[in-house]
């Protein structure tokens, strides 16, 4: 019997099992901050929403804006970047729990949002990214005529 291992990659089925689960428990913060992939640091984020639009907020600590690629496609916003793992000039490592390298991590949106209108914003290694929802999207008052 011959097996294929040269089409399985291990890195990317856990990457797909964790976007799976965190598609299932990500809401409820269950998975807050794991990274099933062994050893990359994917970054923990916070979403809510309002009448005008999604927010979505993420912690990325030494990391630049250079670093970060923002994408939103259909009810999806998908973060990616790397972080570089840390140098030490001199002396040996004892504890290294950060974790470096190429990430992803792809947030499912509550709401259709506007493309087009996104902002990003990064301040002391928070990522806040504002999605303003569709105006079909946004709650609208109706008002009732009487007679």
């Amino acid at each position: 019997m011959n097996t294929r291992w040269d089409s399985f990659d291990v890195r990317n089925e856990l990457s797909r099992l964790q976007s799976e689960m965190q598609k299932v428990l990500g809401r409820s913060g269950v998975l807050r901050g794991w990274d099933l992939t062994g050893g990359n640091a994917v970054p923990a984020v916070n979403v809510w929403e309002d009448a005008e639009g999604v927010y979505v907020e993420s912690e990325l600590p030494g990391l630049d804006s250079q670093d970060i690629e923002i994408y939103v496609t259909g009810r999806q916003l998908t973060l990616r970047g790397e972080r570089k793992p840390p140098v030490v000039e001199r002396g040996v490592w004892h504890r290294q729990e950060r974790g470096h390298g190429k990430f992803q991590r792809v947030v499912e949106l509550p709401t259709d949002v506007d493309a087009n209108a996104v902002e990003a914003q990064f301040r002391n290694g928070v990522l806040l990214v504002k999605l303003p929802k569709r105006s079909e999207s946004r709650p609208r008052k109706i008002d009732i005529k009487v007679g």
